[in-house]
């Protein structure tokens, strides 16, 4: 037998920045961020004298095509002003003159005329390896401007400006992008990392508070398979979340983030195996999103999940009773729906026991489930029993009534 084999590495880093007005000619954040990568050594060649200098010369020019969701432009009727005014003196990179205004939420990965139109100012606007494309917006359409940045020349640098809370302490600072496709969530998509995640608290202002609250349930998540400390610090804290204190709500995000990068940084960042503890409680929510045309929220349908993936670990015998109702409680005084009728599982013909064979086929090799057998600690199964699943339901929605 012949054969050549190859093998090498490569190094991803970003940094996700936290800052407020984001856009005002006196925060330094973003040009800062500029400056420094022109000025880093690969942008870099020897003098006469050894010492390296900058040839901006021989530079290519670096472009910027900012992408933002509909309802940002919507609550934030200055932002494009305040884009524009901001490259005027802060010019280390130039601005293309059109500002894409695009569908928010999860409208935004179903329509492929988006993706064909991001690909087209790509083209038009003559977007290289060397110039970035900016999404400022949910969740949704930072999945959308990723997989087309990723695709085009394959691979133009992405930054991403979250404006929900589930964008700046989850979606928005991974390494996955993705548009839905033949019906199904994430069907298509790439793992590219962005190049840097800016948060800017002042979009939390502008927020329903649904779309507040929604983001919450990401934070919960994560609590509950990593960090038992952070999920008591959330139930603590509850009723301040509510209120929607910001101080508050930057830790959460901060925390949550953290917890996050620490996951992505480990053995599978790119998800090539079967397990995926990060989706604790999204095989149900996935398919939830789908049975509702989208009307109930990601963050909804995770705290959906979270309930019911919780309450069948207790059933299994995992968890006990008294740490499932502190589960139930935080997600019932956050107001989440947890008994919604798109989670209900009232017998074995139920539409979202499907959702156990898609998230299987999303992920490849054996069904991995990730369950509890603490606050703060996960364990994953490779079956789920569809009666206890029921019997799940039917406790939800009876722990629900008598809250």
């Amino acid at each position: 037998m012949s054969y050549l084999e190859q093998s090498f590495s490569v190094k991803f880093e970003y940094k996700i920045f936290f800052t407020t007005s984001l856009f005002d000619p006196n925060n330094t954040t973003l040009s800062t961020f500029f400056r420094e990568r022109l000025e880093s050594p690969q942008h870099q060649e020897p003098g006469t004298s050894g010492i390296p200098h900058q040839v901006y010369s021989s530079e290519p020019l670096r472009k910027i095509c900012f992408v933002i969701d509909d309802g940002v432009a919507a609550t934030h009727p200055n932002l494009e002003n305040e884009i524009r005014t901001y490259f005027k003196q802060h010019n280390e990179t130039q601005l293309i003159s059109e500002i894409l205004i695009i569908p928010g939420g999860e409208a935004a990965k179903n329509d492929t005329k988006l993706f064909d139109q991001l690909v087209d100012a790509v083209n038009v606007h003559k977007i290289d390896r060397h110039s970035y494309i900016a999404a400022i917006g949910g969740g949704a359409v930072l999945d959308l401007v990723g997989y087309a940045a990723a695709v085009s020349h394959r691979g133009i640098k992405h930054i991403r400006i979250p404006t929900t809370v589930l964008s700046q302490n989850d979606s928005g600072i991974g390494v996955k992008n993705g548009i839905n496709y033949q019906g199904k969530k994430n069907f298509l998509g790439t793992f590219a990392p962005p190049v840097a995640v800016f948060n800017d608290d002042n979009f939390l202002a502008t927020l329903s508070d649904r779309d507040y609250r929604s983001g919450i349930s990401e934070a919960i998540k994560v609590a509950l398979i990593k960090d038992p400390e952070f999920f008591y610090w959330i139930e603590e804290h509850a009723a301040k979340l509510v209120s929607r204190d910001l101080d508050t709500m930057n830790y959460l995000i901060k925390r949550c983030a953290q917890l996050h990068l620490n996951h992505i940084a480990g053995d599978d960042p790119f998800e090539t195996g079967s397990a995926r503890p990060l989706d604790f409680g999204h095989w149900s929510a996935h398919k939830l999103e789908q049975l509702s045309n989208f009307s109930v929220l990601h963050g909804e349908a995770v705290a959906m999940g979270i309930a019911l993936d919780s309450t069948y670990s207790f059933l299994k015998g995992m968890l006990t009773e008294e740490k499932l109702h502190r589960i139930l409680k935080v997600l019932l005084v956050l107001a989440f729906d947890i008994s919604n009728p798109f989670i209900q599982i009232r017998d074995m013909e139920s539409p979202i026991l499907k959702g156990l064979a898609e998230f299987q086929e999303h992920l490849g090799g054996r069904l991995t489930i990730t369950l509890l057998t603490d606050l703060g600690t996960g364990k994953e199964v490779n079956e789920m029993d569809h009666q206890l699943l029921i019997d799940a339901s039917t406790y939800v929605t009876n722990f629900t009534n008598e809250s």
